[in-house]
């Protein structure tokens, strides 16, 4: 039920309420991005998940790509998708297409310029003009001696939202070196904290990195678009993988920066919490999180069988747990290895401490969760057939934005563009010939 506020005839002081049932919600969400264009001169991961997010949005993404090979994931296989005998004859030439490029980009159209050839860098003046956003992750400075640095193009096109991703900024000392994710993980802090406590540090299972920055940018991206709404022009977005991980240091940044502790590993375990943790059983894992010390107390009492362990002054709050984070993880583990994962599931359900089993990525996508919320989509591809890809994650009044492109092959919607610019058949024709396109 919503209420409202409505003013007294008698006065302005007093407020009466005014009750009335709640029209129910539409299915989805109109495409919110539907006619914005983004020009998509990025690679690899943390831009192609940016654009990737803007064209599940509805935003039309023209990935542009380098004419013999593309984007360098493209090449990054095995593994790959089938390729269909009755692939379009135009891709012939191509590899299948690898698993790692179509996970990044969905909902995007490819083209292929040679830009460093001034027919093709006249190409690209023409979709900046026609653009309201473009992302690239090319070294700091180096669209600048092509003519397509970020005062170009806003001579070009003053409305232009020009985001530039790269490994650290465009400015300092380290503003030319290239960013890979592993790297950062590393020099930003990451990796010192991942890992066993006697073990050498260890990156994490994904570019999370670059999946973070990407996802820095995009909301960077709608935050500007909004911008643009109030004031008419674009604005410069300098996003970058230092300076994001550093941001995703969260509360082990906090942890130095107020008091000066500096963090170590801690593996799966929680440095300030215990326990907190995976642990061992019979035949498996278990992720258990007492977070504080009801759930620690059922889990001795309703789980473990060991009520009195609660009770023990080592263990009787959080700040003793951690003091004596040794003796008890040891207790909980003798205690978990005498049965099987799935007993301990079963003595785990229903109580409120916070659990969950080791899955493998298998498991992961026959999770019953996953399969009720719908976390994959599968796509026609032209090349490939049937092809399943990660759904977006979220649903908007129910629904999740509809995949509506699959993820193109290298140049597909090259004449397509260069149509919707102007070109004639004929000029398409020879620059072809002459490798602009």
């Amino acid at each position: 039920m919503l209420r409202r506020p409505v003013l007294s005839q008698a006065s302005f002081r007093h407020v009466r309420y005014e009750t009335r049932r709640a029209a129910p919600l539409p299915k989805g969400m109109p495409p919110p991005l539907k006619g914005v264009r983004i020009l998509d001169l990025t690679r690899v991961l943390a831009g192609p998940t940016a654009t990737m997010l803007l064209g599940d949005l509805g935003a039309d993404v023209i990935k542009v790509e380098e004419i013999s090979r593309g984007d360098d994931t493209r090449t990054w296989n095995p593994p790959s998708a089938p390729l269909l005998s009755s692939a379009p004859p135009k891709s012939s030439h191509l590899p299948p297409e690898s698993a790692y490029y179509l996970s990044s980009n969905r909902n995007k159209r490819s083209m292929t310029v040679n830009f460093k050839q001034p027919a093709g860098l006249a190409i690209m003046r023409k979709l900046v003009e026609r653009a309201d956003v473009l992302v690239e992750n090319f070294v700091s400075g180096k669209l600048e001696t092509m003519g397509l640095g970020f005062e170009d193009c806003q001579k070009i096109n003053p409305r232009l939202i020009y985001a530039s991703i790269t490994g650290y900024g465009q400015t300092g000392p380290y503003r030319t070196a290239a960013g890979y994710d592993v790297i950062v993980e590393a020099e930003a802090g990451l990796m010192h904290i991942t890992g066993e406590p006697d073990r050498p540090p260890s990156k994490v299972g994904v570019a999370a990195t670059d999946i973070a920055t990407g996802l820095y940018a995009h909301g960077a991206i709608m935050a500007a678009l909004l911008s643009r709404q109030q004031t008419g022009v674009g604005v410069w977005i300098d996003c970058n993988l230092f300076e994001t991980q550093i941001a995703g240091l969260a509360n082990i940044a906090s942890n130095y920066l107020i008091s000066g502790a500096e963090a170590t590993r801690h593996g799966t375990a929680h440095p300030s919490v215990v326990p907190y943790q995976v642990f061992p059983c019979k035949d498996g894992f278990l992720m258990i999180g007492a977070g504080n010390d009801k759930q620690f107390r059922i889990l001795c009492e309703k789980v473990l069988d060991q009520p009195m362990l609660s009770q023990d002054p080592r263990f009787i709050n959080n700040e003793a747990r951690v003091k004596n984070r040794t003796e008890l993880i040891n207790i909980i583990e003798n205690a978990l290895m005498q049965q099987d994962r799935s007993y301990w599931l079963e003595r785990f359900t229903g109580l409120g401490v916070p659990f969950g089993p080791i899955n493998n990525i298998s498991q992961t996508f026959a999770h019953p969760q996953a399969v009720a919320r719908g976390v994959t989509v599968e796509v026609e591809h032209p090349r490939a057939g049937k092809i399943k890809l990660v759904a977006p994650a979220v649903s908007y009044n129910g629904e999740k934005m509809k995949v509506t492109r699959p993820p193109p092959w290298l140049s597909e919607h090259t004449d397509e563009v260069m149509e919707e610019l102007g070109y004639s058949a004929e000029q398409i024709v020879q620059l072809r010939d002459k490798g602009i396109i």
